[in-house]
């Protein structure tokens, strides 16, 4: 496991964190009471890579749904461990006061990103969301994203829900409906074909790259009035 580096102690203004999804409050007291109970040799590193085990096993367990619609309970348990580990990283190393500000920011954010492309190929490649669907949702996914990354550089401020939701709520969403796809049965799909999942995939990747443009022109509004004059 890499260890803290003195470069890594530089110091760096912490980010405003702004949760504000529907389970924070409980989902915070469960994180608090693991933080309590975890080996003290569990350590944030081992939880990042956790969850990055733990994405590509969901994606695999679309991919297998070709061969038998049992392997989405794969997909499903583990989206209780990509949570365990996506969520406790963080969090344990603030509760131990180990936080790696500029280490553990950018090895976090970029584990999320290859996680969450392998979980959406897989489901793209699997028979009930098209591939062209899941991507367009990984796009949305990206583009939002990116502004949580830039606003944190230009207002200090790391959001981490938008319309009462976050990850958790995702997840939540993505386990009911990988319980439906297994509810519906197996059955070949050809590309041309559109389902109710490639609807509701559809729909949310819609709704990200929507939050992207409304909450872009909001920023950039709100840096503008704060004062930045623009340069001769």
């Amino acid at each position: 496991m890499l260890q803290r580096t003195s470069n890594d102690a530089r110091s760096v203004k912490p980010l405003n964190r702004i949760q504000e999804n529907l389970v924070a409050r409980n989902e915070r007291r469960l994180l608090n009471y693991l933080c309590e109970r975890l080996p003290a040799w569990v350590m944030p590193d081992h939880l990042t890579g956790l969850a990055v085990f733990a994405a590509f096993v969901i994606g695999l367990g679309y991919i297998l749904s070709w061969y038998d619609p049992n392997w989405l309970w794969m997909s499903v348990g583990f989206y209780f461990v990509h949570w365990f580990g996506d969520s406790l990283d963080g969090s344990i190393a603030r509760y131990r006061k180990i936080e790696r500000p500029r280490f553990g920011y950018f090895i976090d954010h970029s584990m999320d990103a290859l996680g969450t492309m392998m979980m959406l190929v897989g489901m793209g490649i699997g028979p009930y969301v098209r591939l062209d669907v899941a991507l367009f949702a990984l796009t949305g996914y990206f583009l939002l994203s990116m502004h949580t990354f830039l606003a944190a550089r230009v207002l200090g401020e790391m959001k981490l829900s938008y319309i009462a939701a976050g990850p958790t709520e995702l997840r939540m969403l993505l386990i009911a409906m990988t319980i439906a796809m297994w509810a519906t049965g197996w059955r070949e799909i050809a590309p041309t074909d559109v389902t109710p999942f490639d609807w509701l995939v559809g729909g949310v990747a819609t709704i990200l790259t929507l939050l992207f443009v409304g909450q872009t022109a909001t920023t950039a509004r709100r840096i503008l009035r704060e004062g930045e004059a623009p340069r001769a």
